[in-house]
């Protein structure tokens, strides 16, 4: 399974679309999954940036304070990148994505469990058929993400 992930750069953060571009869907098609947030780019610098774009291996993971979620796995320069629930990537994120329903602002969302649950449970059914699961982040133009 692929996981793409169109980032849009500001000041105050970053904002996302997340789509599912592995089967039964192909590149022509992809499915949109959710918007994300991030942290701004300030040189992939530990806890107050977001990682740079590139293509990471993704793992389930479950920890106390996050419950289920996922980590991505060989991220240049940092450790422990996951994916969890947040809506605001300023006072919630030190450097992980948060999945969110609808965006609210730069770096803001709402909904964001929701988010991760749908992320979840496709990840979860890729691991039951023993896919590998990639996300592949790269910049855009925006034209995916619902203007603010």
């Amino acid at each position: 399974m692929e996981l793409v992930l169109h980032r849009a750069y500001f000041e105050e953060g970053t904002n996302g679309a997340l789509f599912n571009s592995g089967k039964p869907f192909d590149s022509a098609q992809d499915r949109f999954l959710c918007h994300t947030i991030e942290l701004p780019w300030n040189d992939n610098k530990r806890n107050i940036s977001c990682i740079p774009e590139g293509v990471y291996e993704v793992e389930p993971r479950f920890s106390k304070r996050f419950k289920h979620h996922l980590i991505l796995k060989s991220v240049k320069g940092r450790s422990f990148i996951l994916f969890h629930p947040a809506n605001d990537a300023l006072k919630e994120l030190q450097g992980c994505i948060a999945p969110v329903t609808y965006l609210s602002g730069i770096g803001r969302g709402v909904y964001s469990r929701v988010a991760m649950q749908k992320l979840l449970s496709l990840v979860y059914q890729a691991k039951d058929r023993k896919e590998q699961i990639l996300l592949t982040i790269k910049s855009q133009n925006y034209e995916h993400c619902r203007t603010l």
